[in-house]
């Protein structure tokens, strides 16, 4: 199993939301998370929840936050559900990971996400990713 935990200030997302309210979106979320969030009564904290667990998914796979926002789209009711594509889709595979559990939360200011990588094999050893060639 691996393990990814974020938080962001509420406020940070709202910001980006009034500034860049079309480029923001389109860039970190999928048309099905834009159209679920801006459903709520405050758009901002399920923008900054769906932020924060995307960020703590990509810390559970090991690959922090350098990758295409979109590969991650968190989306339902209830418990969220995770699905990865692209290259995100291709480091879990990497790494023998089944499934991804996630929980998020909110408070007035903050809004924080757990990330749970699920592996076929708990007890297996991580591999481990293979390195970027360097940039040019």
């Amino acid at each position: 199993m691996l393990l990814g935990l974020d938080l962001i200030e509420i406020d940070r997302v709202a910001a980006a939301l009034r500034r860049h309210p079309t480029r923001f979106r389109e860039r970190v979320y999928t048309a099905r998370e834009i159209a679920e969030c801006d459903r709520k009564p405050d758009p901002a904290q399920s923008y900054a929840g769906r932020f924060a667990a995307k960020e703590a998914i990509g810390k559970a796979l090991g690959v922090g936050v350098p990758f295409a926002w979109r590969e991650i789209e968190i989306a339902g009711r209830g418990k969220p559900q995770v699905s990865l594509s692209g290259g995100m889709a291709r480091v879990a595979e990497h790494l023998g990971v089944v499934r991804i559990d996630l929980s998020m939360t909110h408070s007035r200011t903050t809004a924080a996400a757990v990330a749970l990588a699920v592996t076929a094999d708990p007890a297996a050893p991580v591999p481990a990713l293979p390195r970027r060639p360097p940039s040019t």
